[in-house]
């Protein structure tokens, strides 16, 4: 399954390289929405909350409210977990408090194992948190083990290569693959359709922001690929 992003910050729509520079705008979020509307799911990510500089709730509440979306960015509570579980969230991706495994067992069970997606997201092997700004100790495929059980699945992004439109490393998603038996979504540069179909002959989804939104990749195809 190909996912495309809707990441937000100040309100907008953007794209950033490395979760550091602004790229690009999109255009609005509800545009974006019905642009998007051919795929089984979209990825709304909100990138203030994910670094602790504000938040976009009333968007991605109204986002998630109007169509088949997984939700993360700043999701460090249950009750936000279950909040966005209410407003109509099919998934909630958590990423930082994974790491504290009592926190995750309470958000586990305020949005329900089926509906968390655990992010392990990594730059220069480790895996970072707090937007990409914190680097751990760990390695994705040890968290893996450690956070399956409160979790349906991964979101995990090779940061390495995030927004430079040079191809991602589909050697870690094959480690990754080999890692877990859950589901598996792969970000971070995701360039090529050879590289998704890749992927998904791995029963890898792809998640792709920056190639859309250059066009680089054409929304007609990706669809098609589902």
């Amino acid at each position: 399954m190909v996912i495309p992003c809707i990441d937000l910050q100040g309100g907008k729509v953007v794209q950033l390289v490395q979760g550091r520079e602004k790229a690009l705008e999109g255009e609005a979020p509800v545009v974006m929405l019905k642009r998007f509307e051919a795929f089984p799911e979209i990825q709304i990510i909100d990138l203030d909350a994910a670094t602790g500089d504000g938040s976009n709730d009333a968007i991605v509440e109204m986002l998630a409210s109007r169509a088949v979306t997984r939700v993360g960015g700043g999701v460090r509570t249950p009750e936000r977990a279950g909040k966005l579980v209410e407003c109509g969230a099919h998934k909630v991706i958590v990423g930082t408090a994974a790491l504290d495994a009592a926190r995750l067992a309470e958000i586990s069970a305020a949005a329900g194992r089926d509906r968390l997606i655990v992010a392990l997201d990594s730059r220069g092997g480790r895996v970072v948190v707090k937007g990409w700004r914190e680097p751990t100790q760990f390695r994705a495929e040890e968290l893996i083990e450690r956070t399956a059980p409160f979790c349906s699945g991964f979101l995990c992004t090779f940061v390495d290569k995030e927004g430079l439109m040079q191809g991602t490393n589909l050697d870690w998603f094959r480690s990754l693959r080999k890692a877990t038996p859950l589901e598996l979504s792969a970000a971070g540069g995701i360039t090529t359709l050879d590289e998704i179909r890749e992927l998904t002959s791995l029963n890898i989804h792809a998640v792709v922001g920056m190639a859309i939104y250059t066009g680089r990749l054409d929304l007609a195809e990706l669809a098609k690929i589902g």
